[in-house]
């Protein structure tokens, strides 16, 4: 049954990541985060596997570690978790690219807090309706 929820969770999860992040970067802030440089069918198959992924890793810390279950346990847990992955991914960042800013820092930590807490309650709510 865990195999099961994971894997429903997950593509929900991973759904609804697509759903925000193109929602989020690619239309209220796509001044600020250019896309790919040639919008192709490759470029969001990528995309889409990549935010298929971040719903399983969500998916799989609810069902196997935390047992989170419902949609307010899932926000508080996802923003902690999207706190921590923007924090990780942009102080790389900033490392590594000349032209990142503080405030694109700042920008994206706070749209990773937002949109992993969506998809955290969004896996917390499936979890609950197959239990």
């Amino acid at each position: 049954m865990k195999t099961k929820k994971l894997l429903v969770s997950g593509i929900i999860g991973g759904i609804a990541s697509f759903l925000l992040g193109w929602l989020l970067y690619g239309m209220l802030f796509k001044d600020y985060f250019p896309g790919p440089s040639e919008e192709s069918t490759e470029s969001l198959v990528l995309i889409f596997l990549g935010s298929l992924t971040f719903g399983l890793l969500i998916s799989y810390i609810f069902v196997h570690w935390a047992q989170i279950s419902t949609a307010a346990t899932g926000a508080k847990a996802g923003a902690i978790l999207g706190l921590l992955l923007g924090l990780y991914f942009n102080f790389f960042n900033m490392a590594m690219n000349t032209e990142a800013t503080f405030q694109l820092f700042a920008l994206d930590v706070g749209l990773s807090i937002i949109l992993t807490a969506i998809v955290g309650a969004i896996v917390g709510i499936v979890n609950s309706k197959m239990e």
